[in-house]
């Protein structure tokens, strides 16, 4: 018999949605290019315009400050298309997809300006950071203040409360698969009278800042799944997934006393929990997890595949030695507490063995 499967891996990306797979299978029905103008063109236009304003109810922007594109790594690379001499400023905890754009020599004070690009939920560990407050006229960062702020709100889209339009953002980078739309569909969302250079030169599509033929039918679907996700939020689930992550980290942190709940004393995304187990690698849990029949990480679906210490975490001041022996577990509505609590068992059953043999 087939080893039963537990999928405790969200952030990594969600269970497609109903809602968006219906909107999807509908999609394909519509044969027209929303560039044309006639009748067949006009239907999927109205399909794309649809979904625009799906996604800016959701996160509070208008819809024409929406730009859709493959995901939010290529939403990012709007960070390489800045004006000439603006740098790019990154946080130490951000996503790779930001830091792949810092910019060497960014502290001349003599260049035209600087952006600073940040995560609102780290991915890794759940933390929630909010944006910092303009200072006359500025985003701080350190020393220095940077002309725009660019928010990664990845993981928090359909989690958390958000508004781009309150955040006071100029920027803000999304993907569908975090919130039960499909993948390779994602959105740069671009403050009203920002000009930034196209993403892709070409057409005209995207208001002129992503050239190509749009993706109506991934598009279809991240605007279902944006409006489903909105109406989970403002009904509570994420409120009972948080009760269901707490008690799985009450009994992963009683029967183990040696680990670590990173971010446990503040703000977190309520379906995370990065934990830090002393002697024990976190790819070798990882392993050990998915060989018993549940899916975790030990970071970043991004940085998957290289065993390294988590940047993040070094980043936060854990040791190198600490930073590798982390585990995140991220968990959604359709995950129930018997899954979690036979997780926990099985979890705490082979620490107490890796524990037992470095004490022999």
């Amino acid at each position: 018999m087939a080893q039963p499967r537990h999928y405790l891996d969200w952030n990594a990306t969600t269970p497609l949605r109903p809602e968006a797979r219906l909107a999807m299978t509908q999609a394909m029905d519509i044969v027209g290019n929303p560039s044309s103008v006639h009748n067949e063109g006009r239907a999927a236009k109205a399909l794309v315009e649809r979904a625009r304003a799906q996604l800016s109810v959701a996160i509070g922007c208008k819809p024409a400050e929406v730009v859709f594109t493959s995901g939010a790594t290529e939403a990012a690379s709007v960070l390489a298309r800045l004006p000439e001499g603006h740098d790019v400023l990154v946080d130490p905890t951000a996503h790779d997809c930001l830091w792949s754009h810092v910019q060497i020599g960014a502290s001349d004070p003599n260049r035209n300006g600087h952006t600073l690009a940040m995560g609102l939920a780290n991915s890794e560990t759940g933390i929630i950071t909010a944006p910092p407050a303009k200072v006359d006229g500025h985003w701080p960062y350190g020393a220095r203040k940077a002309s725009w702020l660019l928010l990664d709100i990845v993981q928090a889209v359909g989690r958390i409360p958000f508004s781009f339009a309150w955040s006071g953002a100029d920027m803000a980078i999304v993907s569908a698969h975090k919130f039960g739309g499909p993948k390779g569909i994602g959105a740069l969302i671009v403050r009203d009278g920002l000009d930034i250079s196209p993403l892709a030169a070409g057409g005209g599509q995207e208001m002129g800042r992503r050239a190509g033929t749009e993706n109506l039918i991934g598009i279809a679907g991240m605007g279902a799944a944006a409006d489903a996700a909105q109406r989970d939020l403002a009904n509570g689930v994420w409120d009972e997934v948080a009760q269901l992550r707490n008690i799985l980290e009450t009994a992963l942190s009683s029967g183990a006393k040696g680990t670590i709940s990173v971010g446990s004393n503040g703000p977190r995304l309520p379906n995370t929990l990065c934990l830090i187990a002393p002697g024990w690698k976190g790819e070798t849990q990882v392993m050990a997890m998915d060989l018993a029949g549940y899916a975790v990480s030990a970071g970043s679906a991004c940085s998957s595949g290289k065993v390294r210490s988590s940047r993040v975490l070094q980043a936060m001041g854990f040791d190198e030695g600490l930073a590798g022996q982390a585990i995140r577990i991220s968990i959604g509505p359709d995950v129930t507490k018997d899954t979690l609590l036979r997780f926990a068992d099985v979890w705490l059953a082979q620490y107490a063995k890796v524990l037992a043999r470095k004490a022999g």
